[in-house]
């Protein structure tokens, strides 16, 4: 797959952002069992991160942009910034938060070469989102792709939405035919 082809649309990134932000933050037994597969499967993807690179969490964002990144991941090790206080998730704990921050920035930008402008967080979805199972990809799509068009499309990158544990519409996480290809 090309993802350097891969562009985010507007007003799909806006329609997705809004249902985002509008989901009821009810845990429902849905909600919990994608969590649930979700975070085995990450504890599964980070054990396989940590066999390639060595990961770090650091209390401060580590990296101005994504070349600075993909230049410590080629050097064998790179950093995450750790979950704060304030970013604390209704269902992850920090632990899971930050294995789940090291995996998708090696498994989405990394392994895409995308950075984290709307359309390398696209591209990052797209790739990543491809190493989950079943219910497991809802509840990814919604800490990705959910979250990064709520802080893209509608808060115009100003400010970043707080952490929630909702799932999307089923439509939100199947990736777009033309991509596939």
């Amino acid at each position: 797959m090309d993802y350097s082809k891969i562009m985010a649309d507007p007003s799909v990134g806006t329609s997705i952002g809004r249902l985002y932000l509008s989901a009821p933050d009810k845990i429902t037994p849905l909600v919990t069992e994608c969590y649930r597969r979700f975070t085995e499967q990450i504890d599964d993807q980070y054990r396989w991160l940590l066999r390639d690179v060595r990961v770090t969490f650091t209390d401060d964002d580590p990296y101005a942009d994504a070349s600075e990144l993909f230049r410590d991941i080629r050097r064998g090790s790179f950093a995450v910034y750790a979950t704060q206080e304030d970013q604390r998730h209704p269902i992850l704990t920090p632990g899971q938060n930050n294995r789940f921050r090291a995996v998708h920035d090696y498994y989405g930008h990394f392994r895409s070469g995308r950075g984290f402008d709307r359309h390398g967080e696209e591209a990052a979805w797209v790739c990543h989102s491809q190493m989950f199972a079943g219910q497991a990809r809802r509840a990814m799509t919604s800490e990705t792709r959910g979250q990064s068009s709520a802080f893209i499309w509608v808060n115009g990158g100003r400010e970043f939405p707080p952490q929630r544990a909702v799932i999307l519409p089923q439509w939100v996480s199947e990736v777009p035919v033309k991509w596939l290809v």
